[in-house]
């Protein structure tokens, strides 16, 4: 990893855009830039926390292995948090790995001092609480669907969420993401083999078009009915 203070930061991530204006000066003393190539991980399970990460542009995915098999979390871009589930009352460890799914720049501030500035920073210690309760929220929901959905219901539920985390208004319903089908069958839970056919069956149906890394939702009425079932 190339690390570099940098002389320029837009502000637009989670951390700058909740502090107090006079705290800006203290944020740019303290992060340092870190370039990441394609595939590069700069945080790795088990190793003790350092700090904190903010996504400044690319995409980046969060995953941890269960067995020998890797499960995505969630997949972080531009202005996100990263590295905040290693954040506990005594020094601790990360639970879970960061990748860089494309090229990527990070900004990365020490435990101590994100620490010192959720304190003196209200505005952005309440807005942190509220992603880790919609964190919370979020990962209840997925292990939920493990139990109770069925591949197909999984890929559907999954494609919606990502359209509504990525997409935007976008009027083509582009998911919002280009992403390998391995890393999109390791974040629905699945083997790459029921993924692809999967993903195939929806296509078959109409739900869905595909063009190459690209996944287009054409009726979002069918996923949401596929991501409701249960038990199926």
């Amino acid at each position: 990893m190339k690390s570099k203070k940098a002389n320029t930061c837009d502000h637009s991530c989670l951390m700058c855009r909740y502090v107090l204006r006079d705290w800006l000066g203290q944020i740019d003393l303290q992060r340092k830039n870190i370039k990441l190539k394609k595939g590069e991980q700069f945080i790795i399970e088990g190793e003790s926390v350092r700090g904190i990460y903010f996504v400044q542009s690319g995409l980046v995915k969060v995953h941890r292995n269960l067995g020998d098999k890797e499960t995505i979390v969630r997949f972080a871009k531009k202005g996100d948090i990263v590295g905040h589930r290693g954040i506990a009352s005594e020094p601790t460890f990360y639970p879970v790995s960061a990748t860089a799914l494309e090229v990527s720049q990070v900004c990365f501030v020490e435990l101590p001092f994100f620490l010192s500035t959720l304190r003196i920073n209200p505005e952005l210690s309440y807005r942190l609480m509220l992603f880790f309760a919609d964190e919370l929220h979020l990962s209840e929901q997925k292990m939920a669907n493990l139990a109770q959905l069925s591949v197909k219901n999984r890929l559907a539920w999954s494609l919606l969420l990502l359209h509504r985390i990525f997409g935007g208004e976008t009027e083509d319903g582009d998911i919002g993401l280009a992403l390998s089908k391995k890393d999109l069958a390791s974040y629905v839970g699945t083997t790459y083999e029921t993924f692809y056919r999967m993903l195939g069956e929806l296509v078959a149906i109409g739900a869905i078009t595909v063009d190459g890394k690209k996944i287009f939702i054409k009726d979002f009425q069918q996923l949401n009915r596929l991501a409701s079932e249960q038990g199926v």
